[in-house]
Order: C-alpha cells, then sequence, then structure tokens
C-alpha cells in the first residue's frame, strides 16, 4: 500500500503557497545525455548535430526567460562560465535544489555522476545574493548508511506548501528513508509516496513528470500508479484540490510538468510547454483556468532531448528579500 506519514515538525504557515521568483540555468553543454536516459524514457536521442541541439534550447531557454519576466516573474539566471565540466542536463535546476522563506536552503544528492557536477552552491547564492535574497543557512541532504541513496528535490517531491505535504513516486531517484528524513527535517505535516508502472513496465523516474499541485487544482496520471495505491493518492489531493486526470499519453506530452507561479502582481500563472498545452483537452484548459492564466512556452527541443520540460527548468525561489533590496 502507498506510505501515508505524518510529521512532528511545524511547516512555516507563512510560507507562500506558489513562488515569484525563479531559478533558470542556460542549456550551455545541453545535449542528449545517455546516463540519464537509463532510467528516463522521455529523453530522444536526435538526428541533428549536437551544435544545432545547443542553438535551438539556448534560443528555447532565453524565449522562456523572456515570456516568464513579460508576466512579471523574477527570474534569476545563474551562469555556468563555458569552462565548467560539461553539464548536458544543467538546464534543469530544480533537482538539486530548494528554498525555504527562512533563508533556508538545501542542496540535494543526484543520481547520475554528470549531474553530480551541477551542484554549484556558491555560484547559485552569488546568482541570489546579487539578485536581492537572503541564504541565512545551507542544508545538504544525505544518507550517513549508504552512498547509493538519492533525492532528486523537486524533481523526486511534489509539494502541497498550503497543506504541508509532499507526494513522491519512490524511485532510484526518490529513496523513501531520504524523503522521509528531509520532510520531518523541514516540517512537512505529511509524506504520500507511493510506486508506479508505466506501460513499458519501468517505474515513472520524476514525480514531477507525472504531476503537479497547485493552491487549488492538481494534475495527476492516476493510471500510473500501481492500483493498490491509486485511491489514497487521489482521495488526499482531492480533499481540497479540484483534480484533473491526465493519460498516459499526455503525461507523455509533459501534461504533469507544469508549475503554478504568482508574479508581482499577485496573479496566478501556470506554466506550462507548448506541447502540454496542446495534449491538454480544451475541458482540461478551462477546469485549470479557472486557477491561473495559462502561459505555454515551446521548449520542444529542451523537452524532447533532455526529458524534461519547463517546470524541471524553473527551481522555485522562496528566499526572503534583503532589507536593502526590500527598501530600493
Amino acid at each position: 500500500m502507498a506510505f501515508l506519514a505524518s510529521c512532528d515538525t511545524q511547516y512555516p504557515l507563512t510560507h507562500p503557497h506558489a513562488a515569484s521568483a525563479v531559478v533558470m540555468v542556460p542549456p550551455l553543454h545541453f545535449k542528449f545525455n545517455a546516463q540519464t536516459s537509463e532510467d528516463n524514457g522521455f529523453q530522444h536521442a536526435p538526428s541533428l548535430p549536437d551544435e544545432e541541439v545547443k542553438a535551438r534550447s539556448m534560443a528555447e531557454f532565453n524565449n522562456m526567460v523572456m515570456i516568464l519576466r513579460r508576466h512579471g516573474i523574477d527570474v534569476v539566471v545563474m551562469e555556468y562560465p563555458d569552462s565548467d565540466p560539461a553539464t548536458p542536463d544543467a538546464v534543469f535546476p530544480n533537482n538539486w535544489f530548494s528554498t525555504l522563506p527562512s533563508g533556508e536552503l538545501y542542496l540535494y544528492p543526484m543520481a547520475c555522476p554528470n549531474r553530480q557536477l551541477e551542484v554549484k552552491p556558491e555560484r547559485l547564492m552569488t546568482a541570489l545574493d546579487r539578485a536581492g535574497y537572503a541564504v541565512n543557512h545551507v542544508h545538504k541532504v544525505k544518507c550517513h548508511d549508504k552512498d547509493d541513496a538519492f533525492l532528486e528535490s523537486t524533481g523526486a517531491m511534489v509539494i502541497d506548501h498550503l497543506n504541508q505535504r509532499v507526494y513522491a513516486a519512490l524511485s532510484h531517484r526518490c529513496d523513501s528513508i531520504l524523503l522521509t528524513e528531509w520532510a520531518a527535517k523541514v516540517g512537512m505535516r505529511q509524506v504520500v509516496s507511493f510506486n508506479t508502472e508505466m506501460s513499458d513496465g519501468n517505474p515513472v523516474y520524476h514525480t514531477n513528470v507525472m504531476m503537479a499541485v497547485g493552491e487549488e487544482f492538481a494534475v495527476v496520471c492516476d493510471e500510473v500508479i500501481e492500483p493498490g495505491q491509486r485511491d489514497l493518492v487521489c482521495n488526499t489531493l482531492s480533499q481540497d484540490k479540484t483534480l484533473v486526470s491526465i493519460s498516459e499519453s499526455q503525461m507523455n506530452q509533459l501534461c504533469g510538468n507544469i508549475l503554478q507561479l504568482r508574479n508581482r502582481h499577485g496573479e496566478s500563472l501556470i506554466v506550462m510547454s507548448l506541447s502540454a498545452y496542446s495534449a491538454f483537452t480544451e475541458e482540461q484548459k478551462r477546469t485549470l483556468r479557472q486557477f491561473g492564466k495559462l502561459v505555454p512556452v515551446d521548449v520542444n527541443t529542451i523537452e524532447t532531448v533532455g526529458g524534461g520540460s519547463v517546470r524541471c527548468m524553473m527551481g522555485e525561489v522562496f528566499l526572503p528579500r534583503h532589507q536593502a533590496a526590500m527598501s530600493g
């Protein structure tokens, strides 16, 4: 059966339910990542040369930054110098860090060796500091008993900030012990973990490709959740969310890899790829529009070659502002 755990520590009640700022990383070394393709069936090897793939991904990245800023989202661009080791998936920073309003920065263990090279806390903190955000403490999530325990941040975990609840599809990239330890550390009220199986027999590699949780809605591909666990997940989501159920074919178009944000004017935005927008039915889009403006972004190269979409490209910033930045 699915695992439902309760935690005693108090999650910050003042935690925003949706971020108004995100960190994004340019795809300077972007290409097909053979290491991650071993368990990421969303990746497809391109027929184009690497330089063309990189050029197209950079154009998609720059366009997405422009669209988000135009909609009132603060985008913090964390630059990677060309001299850095090759990090083909650096464009997906949400997998290695997360933040809290208290100024806490959490760093997470990554499963693939070349993705471990992406974890650059000093460079991240420099970018955040320049943008006016304060990091007060850095925590490293790790397992002291074994080296092969991984928890890939908000790729592995989908967080319901309103209810202090985390949903997680268990996999090689989401260790159950690390998950429950992290939840207790930050004060999550509940952990809902479960197993998945796609039609090819493999588990979903990241929770955030099969589901998304907003303030008042949730999108989930419930058909890939193991039957004995499906009802618990859907019933828990439905307690105070309008549930949008997507098919596995819609999941493969990254309909689950979406993110609700709130811009500087307090307006709700639901950011998704153009592929996802096209794959949602008209009825599903009408439902989602009740909870925010739909913002489709064309990231076809990045999601086809990289196996992740717009949600993976955004690391949410919940940090406090510097006093100087607030007064300025």
